[in-house]
């Protein structure tokens, strides 16, 4: 019978430093985790969330003795159902053994840039998504209309600048349902474009913010707009969308259980077909096997500037 080692029993084999990476980190290779809202952590594996779906009138009074009006205000429900994320890395014994290979600082990023890749691409741009979990951001703008195709906008005489901050741009569309736009989801290919935009004064306005770090990431800002570059996302993955700017914190998200971690020694690893890919006790390896589940909505509730749910979204998207 295939046997493991606790989790408790197992924590010491792997260095503390990289314990706390794997458990926090992968919210930084994440645009959906960095910048929308995360809710407290819930018990089940749905959570339900009473939305205003429509909003109370109010009238004048006719005179001293007019009749005052009645109105009504409406409700609905949006559930975030939970997913489970999960990754086995098998790892040879011998290779864990050796001293002059930090086999948990190679493995480790990758885990959290596949973990927040994953999330993103089901999220935003609907790619492999659980069928519980609603249509991606790209594809709920697509349905509001707040869609901009760069080529057909620089094919009709506009350019990069008008396609985003203009009339008619994907800003517009956030700002006239009431919305601003917080922060920006963006192809990393975007940023050579970016680098051309200039204001009235002729001044960029993407700019540099500051770097984490000696090493870390810099940050950049578009017109006072924070960037998150999707590193870990390729273009063919985001269906050619080059970039999602909206108000992020009407994107909400919530832990049922945060990133675990366990030291298998004795599993054996199958496929779907039950065959065997791995037997760990007999091949001398050892894997390491996390587990995140999660969940996300976006609640659109009901709003006076655009009472109107199928074209009213808090997010544009500029596409290819």
């Amino acid at each position: 019978m295939a046997q493991s080692i606790t989790r408790t029993n197992a924590s010491p084999l792997i260095p503390e430093e990289y314990s706390r990476e794997i458990l926090k980190s992968v919210p930084a290779n994440s645009a959906v985790l960095t910048n929308g809202r995360r809710l407290p952590d819930i018990s089940r594996n749905q959570y339900r969330m009473p939305v205003m779906s429509g909003l109370p009138q109010a009238y004048f009074v006719n005179g001293d003795t007019g009749l005052k009006q009645t109105s009504k205000a409406l409700w609905e429900n949006v559930y975030i159902n939970v997913e489970e994320i999960a990754v086995i890395i098998p790892i040879a014994e011998a290779v864990l053994d050796d001293a002059d290979y930090d086999i948990w600082g190679e493995v480790t990023p990758r885990a959290q840039e596949a973990f927040g890749a994953l999330i993103d691409k089901a999220a935003l741009y609907s790619v492999n998504k659980p069928s519980s979990w609603p249509d991606g951001v790209a594809v709920q703008a697509a349905a509001a209309g707040h869609v901009v195709d760069l080529s057909t906008h620089e094919g009709a005489g506009g350019d990069y600048y008008s396609a985003l901050l203009s009339p008619g741009g994907i800003w517009s569309f956030v700002e006239e349902d009431g919305y601003e736009v917080t922060g920006i989801a963006a192809l990393p290919s975007q940023r050579a474009r970016m680098r051309g935009l200039r204001d009235s004064q002729k001044q960029p306005i993407f700019k540099s913010i500051y770097k984490e770090g000696v090493q870390g990431a810099t940050r950049y800002e578009l017109d006072g707009t924070s960037i998150f570059f999707q590193r870990n996302i390729q273009a063919a993955d985001a269906n050619n969308n080059l970039m999602i700017a909206g108000q992020w914190d009407q994107l909400v998200w919530a832990m049922r259980q945060d990133m675990t971690f366990k030291i298998l020694t004795e599993a054996t690893i199958q496929d779907n077909a039950g065959n065997t890919i791995y037997n760990l006790a007999q091949q001398d390896m050892v894997a390491l096997r996390l587990v995140m589940r999660l969940g996300w909505a976006l609640p659109n509730p009901a709003a006076l500037i655009n009472e109107d749910k199928s074209t009213r979204f808090p997010f544009g998207v500029l596409v290819a």
